[in-house]
């Protein structure tokens, strides 16, 4: 059984006990419970669920494994010649959740 999942922008495939990698939530505690509702499609043994755009009553229940700070990502900005050359980047922050159980509708 899995789920496809909408979170933040991005979409995840959900199976009970992965751990996920998703950008950097407001419960920094690890421990804590997070529900997410934009369920997008849920597979069971013998049937598939379609959400349009989600499955309705289907939740995906994780918990907060910790968090970090992900590889640099380097942004470099040119315009040939014109002596302009910028080098930027940044280390984005994400949280790591593991997925508890998955409810359909």
């Amino acid at each position: 059984m899995y789920a496809i999942i909408d979170y933040k922008g991005f979409q995840y495939r959900a199976e009970k006990n992965a751990v996920l990698r998703v950008p950097l939530l407001n419960t920094t505690e690890p421990g804590q419970k997070v529900e997410i509702d934009r369920v997008l499609l849920v597979r069971n043994e013998e049937d598939i669920l379609v959400g349009q755009p989600v499955v309705k009553g289907a939740k995906v229940i994780a918990e907060v494994v910790g968090n970090g700070k992900d590889k640099k990502i380097v942004i470099f900005h040119k315009k040939k010649r014109k002596g302009y050359r910028v080098k930027k980047g940044f280390r984005p922050k994400y949280t790591d959740i593991k997925i508890t159980d998955i409810i359909t509708g």
